[in-house]
């Protein structure tokens, strides 16, 4: 709140912007507000519903049984399965999910507590569906100046935001495919009884075969279909390759890797942490296929509604909530409620309902915990996003001075030059670990990115596109 009365102030004091374009962008803020909370609701619901139906402890179970090798429980249940999570829910879920799984299959708390934050890396660009490009990198470009600028260019603003997810694929995959191998390596070498990174090298075929099985789907899918899929196809098929592979021992190590006894650890590793007490959610067994279904749904029908071969997409995308030329001003805002995947995410929860055979009071727990953690979130962003609407249109002022984040590109552009790419990815991160999200950062710093690769001629999409890679990078250390 005091972030965004302060950009109130600058902009009306200082940018010489109407009172009224502010009241205005302030209300656009609150329409992408609403897409955001909406995607989070349901990706949150539909968890909790399968942590009350005892579907998540289905899915764990069925992991804790591949290998007793710590190293392939990381990359298997941190790194594929993390990133299916993400993919699937985002905004911090794959932590919630694999830290206590780690913790119940023996391992350290804080090393747990490690591994959650650094699979919250490459999968992130594209988690909750696709939230922080269709959200964040949207949201953050998309203005009248932009659209007639590409449109002298015969591209659509669709066209560049697909030009931005195909350059973030391809350098995640590049990134990413050794992220699993760094955290093997972190882990035998801080909480290893040898404090051997050597011990996590030893795992390296296995580690780049987790990495790769996880990437290549994710580029390709990044590349031909969007940015909904990436992580949540590249973990889906990387989970079915990996495990099979685990199972038939495909380039395992000879040796076996564990932690030191449990009595000699140091006290930092557990804290005052005692999990012999863990509450059971659901004494009901549910089978692997009902467990997995409602995820695989949620993916075929995001991928149904996404062709544009179908007509499923226009008539979903048809259904408009606009409100054009707000108070009178040049400010538009509008949303597409049934196309958003909140809608599919919310369907497949009442699916799942039906199919778990959960009763209403299990159900409504569900809920009543979502709507706890969604209070929490919007209570940030209905400042956050108005705050990030009033500084991108800042360009409507009496002061004849550039937008804000333009003002700060021509700055940036005079000052540091042709090595800009250098610095670009390190503003992402530092907006993710600000802000607390990838998509918060992709809001404030995308036309900030884009003004100054205008300005020293590099490509637009790709230093766009390092923004969001950086604001991925970032969010390992978020708020």
């Amino acid at each position: 709140p005091i972030a965004f009365i302060i950009t109130i102030i600058i902009a009306v004091f200082i940018w010489g912007v109407p009172l009224i374009e502010v009241i205005a962008s302030s209300l656009q803020g609150l329409f992408i507000t609403f897409d955001i909370l909406y995607i989070i609701f349901g990706a949150i619901l539909l968890l909790n519903v399968l942590k009350y139906s005892g579907g998540i402890t289905t899915i764990r179970n069925g992991f804790s049984n591949i290998s007793t090798d710590r190293r392939v429980q990381v990359v298997i249940i941190v790194w594929l399965f993390g990133a299916f999570i993400e993919g699937a829910a985002g905004f911090g879920t794959p932590a919630a999910i694999t830290a206590p799984l780690l913790l119940a299959l023996g391992f350290p708390a804080m090393a747990a507590v490690m591994l959650g934050m650094m699979v919250q890396s490459t999968p992130v660009t594209f988690g909750a569906v696709g939230t922080p490009i269709l959200v964040g990198v949207r949201g953050g470009l998309e203005n009248p100046e932009i659209n007639s600028l590409l449109a002298a260019n015969n591209l659509t603003f669709q066209d560049y935001l697909q030009l931005i997810t195909t350059n973030v694929a391809i350098i995640h995959t590049i990134v990413g495919t050794i992220m699993p191998l760094f955290m093997c390596m972190m882990m035998t070498r801080f909480f290893g009884a040898n404090k051997s990174w050597k011990e996590g090298l030893e795992i390296f075929p296995f580690a780049l075969f987790g990495g790769l099985a996880f990437t290549i789907p994710y580029m390709l899918t990044g590349i031909f279909l969007g940015p909904e899929f990436p992580s949540l196809l590249g973990a889906l098929i990387g989970i079915a390759i990996v495990t099979f592979a685990a199972r038939k021992k495909f380039l395992l190590p000879k040796k076996h890797w564990d932690f030191p006894a449990r009595e000699r650890w140091p006290k930092s590793w557990m804290g005052r942490m005692d999990i012999s007490n863990e509450t059971v959610m659901n004494e009901k067994k549910i089978s692997m296929v009902k467990a997995w279904f409602p995820y695989l749904l949620v993916a075929l029908l995001l991928v149904i509604s996404r062709l544009p071969q179908l007509p499923v997409k226009s008539f979903l995308s048809g259904m408009n909530v606009e409100w054009t030329q707000i108070l009178g001003t040049g400010i538009s805002a509008s949303s597409s409620p049934l196309y958003l995947p909140g809608t599919i995410l919310i369907l497949v929860v009442f699916i799942t309902y039906f199919l778990h055979k959960m009763n209403l009071t299990k159900f409504n727990m569900a809920i009543k915990d979502s709507s706890k953690m969604i209070i929490g979130a919007g209570f940030v962003l209905v400042f956050t996003i108005p705050m990030v609407r009033i500084y991108i249109n800042s360009g409507m002022n009496e002061n004849e001075l550039a937008s804000m984040p333009l003002a700060m590109a021509e700055w940036v552009a005079g000052n540091v030059g042709q090595v800009w790419p250098l610095f670009s990815p390190s503003i992402g991160a530092l907006g993710a670990f600000i802000a607390g999200s990838n998509t918060v950062s992709n809001l404030m710093f995308s036309l900030f990115q884009f003004g100054v690769a205008e300005r020293l001629a590099l490509s637009g999409a790709m230093i766009v596109a390092l923004q969001a890679i950086g604001a991925a990078a970032g969010n390992m250390i978020a708020i």
